[in-house]
């Protein structure tokens, strides 16, 4: 009985980590993309990465715009073709408008980061239909065009966020999770570019800022780098709205085959 027990708990042993293995491994290679739809135009209410089916790139930057560090990171961006979303506070578009009007003349899309940069999940609902509307207008009103997209600050969203976005017709926007390189702390020009390329793949969305509290940028000096290097490797470089859109097409494809 004590070899039967045995040779038991090794087949069970042997299972679990079959399924382990195998749960680790659909989660790795499934395009993690767009889950919730919540809205009539059946846009995607959380997104957080793209579809890996595509050599695609969205460049996110966030807190913006600054007057010095956002027009160089422009300056790069045009220099290598490269299209990228800018996540916009409301309070620095209203003093720099001249920026944002060149961000959508230059192909970027502008999406929404609050008002203020608060924390979502500390405020009442008010507050955050406050943050959001006020921002979608002051873009409106420099570029005529409502943002598609809205980072919540610090990535913290809830429900109250989610209906609140998803009824203006857009998405809330987070990153892809091993894409944050923390540039807003200046962590040193070889951490962002190490961070950004070590670990990048197919459809993910990386996370800068243009606005840092900071004597110089890190970010600048890293994107000298990332940028040649990630037009050497093929990837090409698309807006979150193009993300969106390619990676949802992409979804319906998956769901006939």
């Amino acid at each position: 009985m004590n070899g039967i027990r045995k040779d038991v708990n090794i087949i069970l042993d042997l299972t679990i980590v079959v399924i382990v293995f195998m749960v680790v491994t659909i989660y790795n290679t499934y395009p993690k993309t767009l889950y919730a739809f919540s809205n009539s135009n059946n846009r995607a209410a959380i997104v957080s990465r793209g579809s890996k089916e595509d050599k695609i790139i969205a460049l996110t930057f966030d807190d913006g715009p600054h007057p010095e560090y956002t027009v160089e990171i422009l300056d790069l961006l045009k220099q290598y073709n490269a299209k990228a979303t800018f996540f916009v506070l409301g309070k620095y578009a209203e003093t720099y408008p001249e920026i944002i009007r060149r961000q959508i003349a230059e192909g970027h899309e502008v999406g929404n980061h609050s008002y203020s940069h608060v924390n979502m999940k500390k405020v009442s609902a008010k507050v955050i239909k406050q943050e959001f509307e006020k921002t979608q207008d002051i873009v409106y009103s420099i570029a005529n065009i409502r943002p598609k997209v809205f980072r919540p600050p610090y990535g913290n969203y809830n429900d109250d966020v989610i209906k609140i976005v998803s009824s203006d017709d857009s998405s809330v926007v987070l990153w892809t999770f091993y894409q944050d390189s923390k540039d807003w702390s200046n962590p040193g020009v070889d951490v962002v570019i190490d961070t950004t390329l070590s670990k990048v793949q197919n459809g993910d969305i990386i996370l800068f800022h243009d606005y840092v509290y900071k004597p110089e940028s890190h970010t600048v000096g890293a994107l000298k780098v990332i940028l040649p290097k990630l037009v050497d490797e093929g990837y090409q470089f698309v807006t979150m709205s193009e993300l969106i859109n390619l990676s949802q097409d992409r979804k319906v494809l998956n769901n006939f085959n």
